[in-house]
């Protein structure tokens, strides 16, 4: 199946996942390989981030969980561009979360890189093999699996 070769920019990226702004994690797509079924993509950590206010506001660190929810957003863009979907066609649920580790922590000024490879599909499911990087450095990985609705 041939695809194109054009990376999505930020209005294709909110046609191929609900999310929007302040949970819309990825900003940017920087590599698609459709044969492998993965992608690499980038999250502009800035101190505007809402959640900078509380966590903490001394200290700003990104939260892991929402390392893990942009590694999952990550797969989500992923999924549709190797489906052909768009957002609008199928939502897709995070339901399980295994083997998460946090070994540096992300604050403003990072860029946040997420490749995300589709380990396996399952019917309505699909297991990802996620690790984020900074500055090529591992912050943090995990298996995540999400879960679509039923058509």
């Amino acid at each position: 199946m041939s695809h194109p070769q054009k990376l999505p920019d930020i209005t294709e990226i909110q046609a191929l996942i609900p999310h929007r702004y302040p949970f819309l994690l990825v900003d940017k797509v920087v590599a698609i390989d459709y044969e492998k079924r993965t992608i690499v993509a980038t999250k502009n950590v800035s101190i505007n981030e809402p959640f900078f206010q509380g966590h903490f506001p001394s200290q700003p660190i990104m939260p892991g969980v929402l390392i893990i929810e942009a590694m999952a957003q990550a797969g989500g863009v992923l999924t549709q561009l190797t489906l052909g979907r768009d957002a609008q066609s199928k939502l897709f649920y995070m339901v399980k979360v295994d083997k998460a580790r946090f070994s540096k922590q992300v604050v403003p000024g990072d860029v946040l890189e997420m490749h995300v490879e589709i380990k396996r599909v399952i019917r309505n499911m699909a297991v990802y093999d996620c690790v984020a990087k900074v500055d090529g450095e591992i912050v943090a990985c995990a298996e995540v699996l999400c879960a679509g609705t039923r058509e």
